[in-house]
């Protein structure tokens, strides 16, 4: 690893391959450098809601909102 910084619109990881002296960069989101994400670690896998459940209550709000604004 050559160096971490925050460049182009985000934190990127900037390395050299064996032999080479071009420099690569990725972001830092596909390395382990920044460590885990706070907010997959707090939720541990859990949803509160469904997909099929948030689905189903968009419909139910666009109803409605029709059924207002006439």
């Amino acid at each position: 690893m050559v160096g971490f910084t925050h460049t182009w619109g985000e934190h990127r990881v900037f390395f050299k391959q064996p032999g080479d002296e071009h420099v690569w960069s990725v972001p830092a989101d596909w390395t382990d450098v920044e460590g885990p994400d706070p907010v997959v670690v707090m939720g541990a896998g859990r949803a509160h809601f469904q997909v099929a459940d948030l689905l189903a209550l968009a419909r139910l709000l666009e109803e409605m909102e029709e059924v207002t604004v006439r």
